[in-house]
């Protein structure tokens, strides 16, 4: 074990993470990566393979087994978002919103009720779930956010309207976590989270966003309409809403970081199988120096971005016993790895010239993917802030 004064543990594997990471390895290679260049090219949600994914347990990792998940620990969920990004960063980010995002919210802050309805059949990979925090016009500020809901008469109601934008897998989603303004006077103390059913009146899917990356995870907006949102759908109480979506973005930005270090993993590969078979001017171009710099380079930053993800689970874990944010941990490990699969990817590009360039190889797709680590769940401008303030004592 490594440890420092003021830094949680870092795990080592235990066989029954070893297993998982074999299991979840044979079966991304075997059954995804072979399909992932035509997904990229078509766009298409890889439903069938989603589902495989759910029956094996990986859609819900860290939800216990009575309500339909796997039972197991946040560092069993990075090893399985690292192997599924390996082979395609779209079935990553699915299994991230789900896991991360979604099951991770009912997880904590639902009641019997919602686990039992909303929770298992997400968990179990039967539903597939959305989170939906953006707007337009209101990012990374949610108490700007422009979309209302307003509690009818009856007091059994919420009146929902808005436009939501960038909400994952909401072309095809059963259900979306919804953050929304109920008193715009509180500002972001005013946001609300609401389980919302996408087949009831009121709610419809707008425009499918067209990705540089990530492809086959598909991107809409959403639009509500005088959409009618029953009052025990409430997640938290009322202005609960910005705490329950910070708390659930600390987990999701681990998701990330190991979706962005299986991404530099399989661009690294690439670049030391290149390296090795690819000769100029008598020798292989693994034997120049130059070359050699990069190997080095991209190697030193994946296994420190591994350190960072290992260490953030560990601070996770120990956040179930304890109550206390991992926040500064989880934004470190997100930080790094998305900076480390940019450059990775990049590097990898370099090494394979003008084939990195072609379509023929996925190396140009590992460049593109790559590319939305360092915006979602958090850019890497407000990692930055959020490490900063922590450690300057700002809040």
């Amino acid at each position: 074990m490594l440890e420092t004064a003021d830094q949680p543990i870092i795990p080592h594997l235990t066989e029954e993470h070893r297993q998982l990471q074999r299991l979840v390895r044979e079966f991304a290679q075997r059954e995804i990566a072979p399909i992932a260049g035509a997904l990229d090219e078509s766009g298409e949600f890889p439903t069938d393979t989603i589902r495989k994914l759910g029956a094996m347990g990986l859609m819900g990792i860290e939800v216990a087994e009575e309500y339909g998940g796997a039972g197991m620990d946040t560092l069993a969920y990075a090893l399985a978002m690292i192997e599924i990004a390996k082979a395609d960063a779209s079935h990553s980010t699915i299994i991230s919103v789900n896991n991360s995002l979604y099951c991770h919210a009912l997880d904590r802050f639902g009641t019997e009720a919602q686990k039992q309805r909303y929770l298992v059949p997400v968990a179990s990979g039967e539903k597939i779930a959305a989170y939906s925090l953006t707007e337009p016009m209101s990012g990374s500020d949610a108490g700007t956010m422009a979309s209302r809901a307003v509690l009818d008469e009856s007091g059994k109601y919420y009146v929902i309207n808005g436009r939501k934008s960038w909400v994952t897998s909401a072309p095809v989603a059963d259900v979306v976590l919804l953050f929304t303004m109920t008193d715009p006077a509180l500002k972001h103390k005013g946001v609300s989270a609401f389980l919302i059913d996408t087949d009831r009146p009121g709610f419809m899917r707008g425009k499918t966003e067209p990705k540089l990356g990530i492809r086959a995870s598909a991107t809409s907006e959403i639009v509500f309409e005088d959409y009618r949102c029953p009052v025990e759908n409430r997640l938290g109480a009322p202005g609960d809403g910005f705490k329950i979506a910070m708390t659930v973005l600390d987990a999701g930005r681990i998701g990330i970081a190991a979706q962005a270090l299986g991404i530099a993993e399989a661009a690294y590969e690439a670049a030391l199988t290149y390296a090795r078979q690819r000769h100029a001017f008598g020798s292989p171009i693994g034997s120049f120096q130059m070359i050699q710099q990069k190997i080095a380079d991209m190697k030193t930053r994946i296994e420190a971005s591994r350190l960072l993800i290992y260490q953030a689970c560990a601070a996770k874990e120990r956040s179930k016993l304890t109550g206390e944010r991992y926040t500064t941990e989880a934004s470190m490990a997100k930080l790094f790895a998305s900076e480390t699969a940019a450059f990775v990817t990049d590097e990898t590009l370099q090494i394979h010239g003008g084939m990195g360039y072609s379509k023929e190889l996925p190396i140009e797709r590992y460049y593109r993917d790559a590319r939305i680590t360092r915006i979602y769940e958090g850019t890497s401008e407000i990692q930055r802030m959020v490490i900063a303030r922590h450690e300057l004592s700002l809040r």
